[in-house]
């Protein structure tokens, strides 16, 4: 199957029935790629729109949004035990100017997805709201049930992004390509104007991405293990990154401090450097695990006072960490299994 074309007339009716959020126009972003990996990018000539609370947009790839810098996670998030703690947190991310909330069908058991619809309750036109389908290649009908479900749980009648999550096994491009696979029921869910773009996720391999990637179909976006010690293992910035950009897939970046944060606590890096190395590379957002009001406000700071790395920087920064990033012992969600969902773990015989 292979696709060449994209139409989004069929798409457009259904938005303006939902009263979208008006298009803000996507600013232009003149990369500058230099250096031995070709993807120290420094933003020189990209001025990126101011948001409420000076917090910088970026375009998400060819689709006309401008998404806040960084994005409201909803794994980490929806594991608060307070109710009111964590919808408090998110309105203060949103007030601050995140205008951009990740989300998935799976995560914490439908948790985070029936929070986050309750969080957005007179908020959600002030929000790109994406999240996942996590059928892990049981096909098109199992898909479009989550959606329903997840459409339910966020209280909301369209997705503006739906992503395949967790693009991770060898077989699972074949599995969502196939026919009455995941993608067609991307391609339905637009017809139907339940959802605005479409892309993937993946974490493992840089090649099982680019093997989605070559069946030439119109994704959106394109969801990425990004940090200061992915260049030197299983590298997604150097195989995949460059492959989106060139096709203008919006790049969205996540595990900036690797998932769980230990080179922060062992002192290696500190959450400045590990943040502003990623949004240094020509990414559209960075998906970032907010769990309380300190790191909420740790990441904003980073974020407001962003300037570019230089290439000399980055590559200093990589040097730095290379001799614990040789085997990816900072990086197990690309060789352990137990960092993987358990959904689809089970689908494919590893629970």
């Amino acid at each position: 199957m292979k696709f060449r074309s994209h139409s989004s007339k069929g798409l457009s009716a259904g938005l303006n029935r939902r009263q979208m959020l008006k298009v803000l126009g996507a600013a232009g972003s003149a990369l500058a790629l230099n250096g031995t990996s070709g993807m120290e990018t420094l933003f020189a000539s990209n001025s990126p729109t101011t948001a409420t609370g000076d917090l910088p947009r970026r375009a998400l790839g060819k689709t006309g949004l401008e998404v806040s810098a960084i994005c409201f996670g909803g794994a980490h998030w929806g594991r608060l035990k307070d109710d009111t703690e964590a919808i408090r947190l998110m309105h203060e991310a949103i007030d601050a100017g995140i205008n951009f909330c990740d989300n998935a069908w799976e995560y914490n058991n439908g948790r985070s997805e029936e929070l986050m619809g309750r969080a957005l309750v007179e908020r959600r036109q002030r929000v790109i709201l994406m999240t996942k389908v996590c059928s892990h290649g049981r096909g098109k009908k199992v898909a479009m049930q989550q959606l329903e479900e997840s459409l339910r749980r966020l209280k909301t009648d369209y997705l503006d992004l739906w992503q395949i999550h967790e693009v991770i096994h060898e077989d699972d491009p074949d599995r969502h390509f196939m026919a009455g696979g995941e993608v067609e029921a991307l391609v339905e869910a637009k017809r139907q104007g339940k959802v605005r773009f479409v892309g993937f996720t993946g974490h493992k391999e840089p090649r099982i991405l680019l093997k989605m990637l070559s069946h030439g179909f119109p994704f959106d976006t394109c969801q990425i293990p990004l940090n200061v010690f992915d260049g030197t293992y299983r590298s997604f910035e150097r195989e995949v990154l460059p492959v989106l950009n060139e096709r203008g897939i919006a790049p969205l970046g996540m595990k900036s401090l690797t998932g769980n944060g230990e080179p922060i606590k062992q002192g290696i890096v500190n959450p400045e450097e590990a943040i502003r190395y990623v949004l240094s590379l020509p990414i559209a957002s960075l998906v970032s695990g907010i769990d309380s009001p300190a790191v909420l406000k740790q990441n904003l700071d980073i974020v407001r006072r962003f300037t570019p790395m230089t290439a000399a920087e980055m590559n200093g920064l990589r040097v730095k960490v290379s001799r614990y990033a040789m085997d990816g012992r900072f990086e197990k969600f690309k060789r352990s299994i137990h960092h993987d969902g358990w959904v689809g773990r089970e689908q494919h015989g590893l629970a």
